[in-house]
């Protein structure tokens, strides 16, 4: 099965992908992910103001199968949590890269996007398994 994965995008190996608009980062999880993690029941995310390290979790995304820790690529303030997907949690598999956003969060420093993956390394990493 073949994924969308935009190209505008950088992506981690645990399946979150950020999307930089200046000094403001979009964090969400992969098409990927949330098919492989099936029916999504609940999502877990800080609050605006909650501080995040990159590499470290933020939250996490319960389906009926796992429960599975979110880590974040950025350092960075919290300023907005996708309410529409902590209340509907199957919005994620409808659009996990639009309306499907977990996070904007605003950047302290820039990250090193090198230590990311490109959308066609992270389609290869995973279309491969």
């Amino acid at each position: 099965m073949s994924f969308e994965y935009p190209e505008d995008l950088r992506y981690l190996d645990s399946h979150e992908y950020v999307r930089l608009d200046g000094d403001i980062a979009t964090i969400g999880i992969t098409a990927f992910a949330v098919d492989q993690l099936g029916d999504i029941v609940f999502v877990e995310l800080p609050e605006a103001g909650d501080s995040l390290t990159q590499g470290e979790t933020f939250g996490s995304v319960e389906s009926v199968k796992a429960v599975e820790d979110l880590y974040s690529p950025i350092t960075g303030i919290v300023i907005e949590s996708n309410a529409v997907v902590t209340e509907s949690p199957e919005q994620l598999a409808e659009d996990p890269y639009e309306l499907g956003w977990l996070l904007k969060v605003k950047l302290n420093e820039m990250p090193d996007l090198s230590e990311m993956m490109s959308a066609e390394e992270y389609r290869d990493r995973v279309e491969g398994e």
